[in-house]
């Protein structure tokens, strides 16, 4: 296996877990102040707290969302690549989604317009789509 090319994989996850503690600094004591009856914190789900918490609180949690779903097809084609043998092209390609997935998590987090961050998350996924096409090529050609 190549460990250049799990090095951005280690990263996105060191980077979600860091999003993971930032949430939880900031959303548990606000909860905590809300003194919510423990009937009413039963069974419920991160997104019920939106229009509950401040909005730049879940914004923190929404982020860390995003990281739990389209950077597992990331992490998939790191493995193939890793396996196949990745170019420094690929090596390059991965690190540069993780630095967009890391200031769209910025952004997101802290200033959250709509335009700016769509604009992350699409030159992110078309990142993503040229490592698929190249994960392809390396695996069916």
């Amino acid at each position: 296996m190549q460990l250049e090319m799990l090095a951005p994989a280690a990263v996105l996850v060191a980077w979600s877990l860091i999003m993971l503690l930032w949430m939880a600094a900031t959303r548990l004591p606000a909860l905590a102040k809300l003194k919510m009856p423990a009937d009413k914190s039963r069974g419920g789900r991160g997104s019920d707290l939106d229009g509950v918490l401040p909005d730049i609180l879940q914004w923190k949690a929404h982020n860390y969302n995003h990281l739990m779903e389209q950077p597992t097809i990331f992490y998939a084609l790191v493995a193939i690549f890793a396996i196949g043998g990745a170019s420094p092209t690929d090596i390059w390609l991965a690190w540069a989604y993780v630095a967009i997935r890391i200031v769209h998590s910025f952004w997101q987090s802290i200033v959250n317009t709509i335009p700016v961050r769509l604009g992350l998350f699409m030159l992110a996924s078309v990142v993503l789509i040229v490592m698929a096409v190249r994960a392809l090529m390396l695996t069916l050609i």
